[in-house]
């Protein structure tokens, strides 16, 4: 804020952060650059004596280890209890050996995570999106604190992805993020086909529904509809690694990768892969290049960069929850990303990627015909990605994946850019007088374009789920359900519902789409109208729409309109008050408190 200026009080300020006394970027000894920058500054002569103490008792082994070697830290967002994220300490320790063998010292770290399948529906849903903040906080508060001089970081589930960049933008040190890697492809015997996360949700509506029954296909029809939902629980996700399809985890791990911040292969190596492995002793060898070449966040989270993040994304068909983490990475980085940035690329991008929730395959087919770097050939070729833009290897994308094989003629994950399966990208863009700060919609082309229905009200997303539960959504007549109050402030939290936009889908109640001022999960498919700003509980219109109000979606110019008067949405908003604030106290207290507005990636330090 700057109060000496009127029109920039209301404005963030410019990113500003700690500086940490280092060495030059030329500073050598004996011929050699040195690459202990930052831990130099205790570990040199004797000024921090208890400070070498206790990096004594920690492992380092010697005087001249003390005096010269580099500290990297290996922050892994590793916890017990979620697929996604239960391998990453191992794959740390991977890490840690071949960064050991390059000359430097290893310091292993976790933070935390949340699991978005585990909370998804309930209230543990709250803590999913403000975990990002969390992430990021502890990385920062790490490396700093500890005066650690390079960051390998180790995500897996959705958050965890930019959580990791805004940490990295933050304390700016060389620093490669090395993605935990996807699931197996499920497979269920009952009906007869692969199946993976979100099929439990789609299913779930079925269940719901009466038409959870096995395949007309000439096979057995005898089991019952709970038999069917327990052997999808059972055999959905078959081991360790991030949800399969291109959610949100594997929409910022190819995103990133084509940033230049992590290895080649990264985001499509297979959490289990001997290739996933070689990765994590690949990337000792880069963050020594990092260091040696003084490569750092900010020089890589560029507007090039972020640009060919919104290309692979559009192209490849991933989540809507990308454009509050872009958006908020750009923040922490300095690098002004919009809103209006997402709808053009997306108007120039083809969708190309027949890839879950909207699509056949997954990210584990994709591995098979070449991975992500095939794709980013592809895009090079055609001039949609930059193939310039630098990255942690010391050499440019294109140079990256130039050894890469391309996509096979015969595969049908990636269709050819002349038939696509769409023209344009799948993300849009909307404004109207139910959204004149933005939403964010998730349209194939397959649900259509344009939908106009009378408005259903939900105060919150546990009404709608009751109301899901009980059938009392019925086929007929066009349906806009409206599920607000569940805004970063509102909820709080901005959680995803996945729960209830599967259950439509499982259900096929295509005469229904979904408007929320929260989110919807990478997963979720249909037509479906995310991250509404201003949110209901700040006063935005989407607090006053009511039932029976008509609300048109229109993808083709980019509207959300409910049919109400300006005069009449004035008169509602007079008559408007805010809710009672949910919780007072706690981790979700604090994130509402400071949390921005969705359109500008629900931050907690832009003040």
């Amino acid at each position: 804020m700057d109060p000496s200026n009127p029109p920039k009080e209301d404005q963030p300020e410019e990113p500003r952060y700690l500086d940490f006394p280092h060495l030059s970027g030329d500073a050598s000894h004996d011929g050699k650059s040195l690459l202990n920058k930052y831990s130099s500054t205790i570990t040199r002569d004797h000024a921090f004596p208890g400070a070498q103490a206790m990096l004594y008792a920690a492992g380092v082994p010697d005087q001249e280890s003390m005096r010269s070697s580099p500290h990297v830290g290996i922050a892994s967002v590793w916890w017990e209890g979620n697929p996604c994220n239960m391998h990453l300490l191992d794959l740390g320790k991977t890490v840690k050996t071949a960064v050991q063998k390059q000359g430097m010292l290893a310091w292993q770290y976790n933070t935390i995570g949340v699991s978005d399948a585990i909370t998804m529906g309930g209230e543990g849903m709250r803590f999913s999106l403000q975990s990002r903040e969390i992430i990021a906080d502890s990385i920062e508060t790490v490396t700093c604190a500890q005066h650690h001089d390079a960051c390998i970081t180790i995500p897996g589930c959705d958050k965890n992805m930019p959580g990791c960049m805004m940490a990295m933008a933050r304390h700016n040190r060389p620093s490669i993020m090395i993605y935990g890697g996807s699931i197996a492809v499920g497979y269920s015997k009952l009906l007869r086909k692969p199946i993976n996360i979100a099929t439990c949700y789609e299913a779930a509506g079925a269940y719901i529904y009466d038409t959870l029954t096995q395949p007309d296909d000439g096979g057995d029809k005898s089991k019952t509809k709970d038999e069917i939902m327990e052997d999808i629980e059972r055999h959905a996700c078959p081991g360790a690694g991030a949800c399969g399809g291109m959610y949100t985890a594997n929409t910022m791990a190819t995103a990133i990768e084509t940033m230049g911040l992590s290895l080649p292969g990264s985001s499509s190596n297979p959490a289990t892969s001997p290739s996933k492995m070689r990765e994590c002793g690949k990337a000792a060898e880069a963050i020594k290049v990092c260091m040696e070449k003084d490569i750092k966040p900010r020089d890589l989270l560029t507007k090039r960069s972020f640009e060919n993040a919104l290309v692979i994304t559009m192209a490849l068909g991933g989540s809507t929850n990308g454009v509050v983490h872009f958006l908020a990475m750009a923040a922490t980085a300095g690098v002004t990303l919009e809103l209006d940035d997402f709808q053009r690329v997306s108007n120039k991008v083809p969708f190309i990627a027949n890839l879950a929730p909207s699509g056949k395959y997954f990210m584990a087919d994709l591995y098979e015909i070449g991975g992500v770097p095939s794709v980013q050939k592809l895009l090079i070729a055609a001039g949609l990605l930059d193939g310039d833009i630098p990255t942690v290897t010391g050499r440019t994308l294109s140079q990256n994946v130039e050894s890469y094989p391309s996509l096979p003629q015969d595969q049908a994950i990636i269709h050819p850019l002349s038939t696509p399966i769409k023209s344009t990208g799948h993300l849009q863009i909307l404004r109207g007088n139910l959204a004149p700060g933005g939403a964010v919609a998730k349209i194939t082309g397959k649900e259509g374009t344009k939908f106009i229905g009378k408005a259903r009200i939900f105060e919150k997303e546990n009404q709608l789920d009751a109301a899901l539960s009980s059938g009392q959504i019925k086929h007929g007549e066009n349906l806009v359900l409206i599920v607000r109050y569940e805004g970063p402030k509102g909820g709080p939290g901005m959680p995803e519902q996945l729960k209830a936009s599967a259950a439509l889908m499982g259900a096929k109640l295509t005469n229904v789409a979904l408007i929320t001022d929260g989110r919807y999960s990478g997963a979720s498919h249909g037509f479906i109208v995310g991250h509404v700003v201003p949110e209901a509980a700040v006063g935005g219109p989407i607090a006053v729409v009511r039932d029976g109000d008509v609300v048109t979606i229109d993808a083709e110019t980019n509207r959300l309109d409910m049919d109400v008067s300006e005069e009449e949405v004035q008169r509602r908003m007079m008559a408007w008050k805010p809710p009672k604030r949910m919780v007072t106290r706690g981790v979700l207290a604090k994130y509402a408190a400071l949390v921005g507005d969705a359109s500008h990636g629900a931050l907690t330090d832009a003040f």
